[in-house]
């Protein structure tokens, strides 16, 4: 299991709508869950987008500043998590594919000093009594700053790119900094230009370790709550997530391998345990 965080860059790269197909896409076992948290602090998108403002903004990561100073995180953690498990109404949800909404105001932020921190913790316990995975939707400004430490704390971070000129130059120094931040990064390609994967990693000189296809209608189904086309959950966009959340899992597990020896069995695999 892991703690997986996406940052973006300029040009809009599309890291909450990918985070989205990852977290409906995740292949999870029985027991298991899969958490998304919205930590841009520029403000999230979801409520606002994939749910159209149904839930008012009663849920989110601006109530947590509040309960931390409480001494009541934890509680208010779960409570503020919304399931985006199943919306078919035709069976009951099994409560495994879980939001935190992100902030409805940027101007928020500035009372997140110390969530940031507890947050990161949160995320690491989560991961390791339950065995519960977290993807953390960090924007385009949030492995930066105050919340940069969610990035610091996580297994792996993939910077979502898309493969044109524009966004691979913006790209560039988005990489080195985080590098400087965060050791080794990875990138999540978004196939919207002429560059193979190939070439994006000499520009970038990192991996390229999955690719999800441009596909706009599709997109904003996630993105802007668009109409669910038929065989949504069969489109290119959906199918490339599934492989792409295994890709992201097995380059999550080999970096806390690489960095965690007591994670390597004898011959030299990586498990899992903890």
């Amino acid at each position: 299991m892991a703690v997986i965080a996406l940052a973006g860059c300029s040009g809009a790269p599309g890291v909450t709508t990918s985070a989205l197909a990852l977290l409906l896409s995740w292949p999870l076992e029985a027991s298991r869950r899969m958490i998304l948290a919205e930590c841009d602090p520029d403000g999230g998108a979801v409520l606002h987008g994939l749910l159209q403002g149904t839930l008012g903004d009663r849920y989110g990561l601006r109530n947590l500043s509040v309960a931390a100073r409480k001494g009541e995180f934890s509680d208010a953690f779960w409570r503020q998590l919304i399931d985006l498990s199943s919306d078919d109404g035709k069976t009951e949800s099994p409560r495994n594919r879980l939001l935190l909404p992100g902030l409805t105001d940027p101007a928020q932020a500035a009372s997140l000093g110390q969530v940031w921190k507890i947050l990161a913790q949160m995320f690491r316990g989560i991961e390791a009594e339950s065995g519960h995975d977290v993807l953390i939707d960090l924007g385009r400004r949030g492995a930066y700053g105050p919340s940069g430490v969610l990035a610091e704390q996580a297994d792996a971070v993939f910077v979502v790119v898309r493969n044109t000129l524009r966004c691979l130059q913006a790209a560039e120094g988005r990489v080195r900094a985080l590098q400087e931040r965060v050791g080794d990064v990875s990138v999540l390609m978004v196939n919207e230009g002429p560059y193979p994967a190939g070439e994006v990693q000499r520009v970038l000189q990192v991996p390229v370790i999955a690719t999800l296809p441009y596909a706009p209608k599709d997109a904003r189904v996630l993105s802007d709550g668009a109409e669910q086309p038929r065989h949504f959950t069969r489109s290119p966009l959906m199918k490339a997530a599934r492989t792409g959340s295994t890709l992201l899992a097995q380059r999550a597990a080999m970096r806390r391998a690489r960095l965690d020896p007591r994670l390597r069995t004898a011959g030299g695999e990586v498990t899992h345990a903890r």
